[in-house]
């Protein structure tokens, strides 16, 4: 126990409140911090090193995605964010969590909070609290915005406040931002001072999937005989049943595709690629990336089916690359509250009384 307070006095020790609240800095190419929670494949990580923003410090906990990030970044992520002290973190400047939006989706339970997984956002909160980073960057589902009437958003959006963050939100679309791929997430943004900040607009860049489609396709993409008897059967199920589910089929003209999710890797069914002649086929894994605006200098150190499901979980580059930029114009006029005794917030128990509601209003 003394050890641990003794290494928690000494980061406290080599971080003034003057640092915390000073702008001096901001404007040097590589002086700002940021640390990558949920970190994934790194997507998010990618779009502010364009701003010159250093990592300090990832956590992801799903192995095969360590293993992408390690090959792509040279850094291994730490693992469950749960077993990791705010205090065991160096000071940074901007924090990144593209928190698990499972909970909150249109598929699954929609627990939301109720979700052990959605819990996780309580984690980052006792980071925030702890470190006070100039910035906040959330990543989610559009969904997240409504789920449980909008008492998801607004019970997480009172955290951050109390905190003394400014928030900002924003559904965007990837599609509007140079990749051929319909896929809307909300980005809540919170400042710790006041700032102009604006979301950036589309890029109205004229795109179809023929951009990122490769040349020469292996065979084995191709679905076989019986999933694509079974995609057919199931889609004319759905339509005599009035709904509009099944396969969704896609070429080299379509403007832009339907989402890519993580299930992607088992059957393809929501990006289907039409072959003359023969039966349509699945993305390959470099044209799943390219979809999410990674680079073909992007390293795929895994099998098919792990590489579908990164870049299915994963953000559209480009847009974090746009929002990024103009979050680095907010820093340098972000005028932060003048030091004082932050607001302690009991965030545990919010988090009981979060799970507790969420609960009753599901029976």
């Amino acid at each position: 126990m003394k050890n641990k307070q003794q290494k928690e006095n000494k980061i406290l020790k080599n971080v003034s409140v003057n640092s915390l609240f000073s702008n001096k800095d901001i404007k040097k190419t590589g002086s700002l911090k940021a640390i990558d929670l949920f970190a994934g494949i790194g997507g998010i990580r990618l779009g502010f090193e364009e701003i010159g923003a250093e990592c300090v410090f990832t956590s992801e906990w799903d192995g095969h995605a360590q293993k992408t990030y390690q090959a792509n970044f040279g850094d291994m992520p730490y693992g469950d964010i749960t077993k990791i002290e705010p205090q065991e973190i160096e000071p940074f400047d901007i924090l990144l969590a593209g928190f698990p939006c499972q909970p909150f989706s249109q598929a699954g339970k929609k627990l939301g909070l109720a979700d052990t997984r959605g819990t996780l956002f309580f984690d980052v909160a006792k980071i925030v609290e702890h470190h006070r980073p100039r910035v906040v960057f959330l990543e989610n589902v559009k969904r997240f915005r409504s789920h449980d009437e909008g008492r998801t958003f607004e019970t997480i959006k009172g955290i951050l406040e109390n905190l003394g963050y400014e928030i900002y939100s924003k559904v965007l679309n990837a599609r509007d931002f140079g990749v051929p791929q319909n896929r809307e997430r909300i980005y809540i943004i919170g400042f710790l001072g006041k700032t102009k900040f604006e979301f950036p607009e589309p890029l109205n860049k004229k795109i179809q999937l023929g951009d990122i489609l490769e040349e020469k396709v292996d065979q084995k993409y191709t679905i076989s005989d019986k999933l694509w008897a079974g995609h057919q059967r199931r889609k004319k199920e759905h339509i005599e049943k009035g709904n509009g589910f099944g396969y969704s089929m896609f070429n080299k003209d379509s403007a832009y595709t339907s989402t890519i999710s993580a299930r992607y890797y088992k059957d393809g069914s929501e990006i289907l690629i039409e072959q003359k002649g023969k039966n349509p086929r699945k993305l390959t894994p470099r044209e799943a990336a390219r979809l999410q605006g990674f680079s073909d200098d992007f390293i795929i150190p895994v099998s098919d089916a792990q590489a579908y499901k990164q870049f299915g979980n994963s953000v559209a580059v480009p847009v974090i690359k746009a929002l990024a930029k103009e979050i680095e114009k907010s820093l340098k006029t972000l005028q932060i509250n003048p030091p004082q005794k932050p607001k302690k917030i009991d965030i545990d128990k919010i988090r009981k009384d979060s799970v507790k509601k969420v609960i009753t209003n599901l029976k």
